[in-house]
């Protein structure tokens, strides 16, 4: 007889995702783990994506305005032990429920899990975004990582994800858990995201939307504007592997001055949300 496992609640968020959702929901068949529940979130799709989710759960939901607020919708409805946050345009590995389900068993001092991503990538602009979270994602880095599987229990603690911030609430929540005593664990399986960058503009009209509210988080963590969250050419870990940036010299070309796009719109956007919240 198979030992039942804890169950996981697996939320993702959507709008506008026919094109991705199928993918990653697939992957989450081929889970090793087998206790899980899918619930979709969308925003008022005017695709078919409300018709590909129902393919392959029932629970499929509508949701807004943000993403913060979809998540936690998914939350409370979710009957899991543990919450699990995903995006439309992600994939999964075969072990990476078992691997989060046995770190946060093993420890209830782990307050959140970090899967590691690694893109997928197929334009040039898709290609040097990769290059970018290259540099971050698989190794770590505390500026940016972003934990995704929590125990039910201390996301309900933590009041969840904080409804007034858009874009850095993948932050937000992990450090509020953090300051709570809870310890940041992480696993080896893969997340694959599947990059989705039309031109560098596209990613600094995102930017500066998130900008928009990015300083009520700053404020809520003493975020300094001049950091290594906030100012990307300060983020160390670009400079410790400097030799990665010569041995690609047009791909670190095109990265900088993307980044300086996403550096100068989310800058924008910042000064904005604080003259209209003055």
């Amino acid at each position: 007889m198979r030992i039942k496992k804890p169950l996981v609640s697996i939320i993702v968020t959507t709008k506008n995702e026919e094109q991705v959702l199928g993918r990653l929901l697939s992957s989450i068949k081929t889970q090793t783990s087998e206790d899980w529940e899918i619930i979709i979130v969308d925003n008022n799709s005017a695709d078919r994506t409300k018709q590909i989710a129902l393919k392959y759960t029932r629970h499929v939901y509508n949701k807004g305005p943000e993403r913060s607020a979809q998540r936690n919708f998914g939350a409370k409805t979710g009957k899991g032990k543990y919450l699990f946050f995903l995006d439309a345009d992600m994939e999964l590995s075969k072990e990476v429920i078992k691997e989060c389900l046995i770190i946060v068993e093993k420890n209830n001092k782990i307050g959140a899990v970090v899967i590691p991503e690694k893109s997928i990538a197929h334009t040039f602009w898709e290609k040097v975004k990769a290059f970018e979270r290259s540099f971050y994602n698989l190794e770590g880095d505390e500026a940016t990582d972003a934990a995704r599987f929590f125990p039910k229990k201390v996301f309900d603690l933590a009041g969840g994800y904080d409804e007034n911030i858009t874009g850095p609430e993948d932050w937000d929540l992990p450090e509020t858990i953090e300051k709570m005593g809870y310890k940041i664990g992480r696993i080896k399986s893969l997340v694959y995201h599947h990059e989705r960058v039309l031109n560098p503009f596209k990613l600094g009209k995102k930017k500066y939307y998130y900008g928009l509210r990015a300083h009520s988080y700053m404020s809520k963590h003493d975020v300094s504007v001049f950091g290594s969250k906030t100012i990307y050419f300060l983020r160390p870990v670009f400079y410790r592997n400097w030799k990665r940036l010569i041995a690609h010299p047009i791909l670190t070309l095109a990265m900088f001055y993307m980044l300086s796009i996403e550096q100068v719109s989310g800058g924008l956007g910042y000064i904005v949300g604080r003259i209209k919240n003055a």
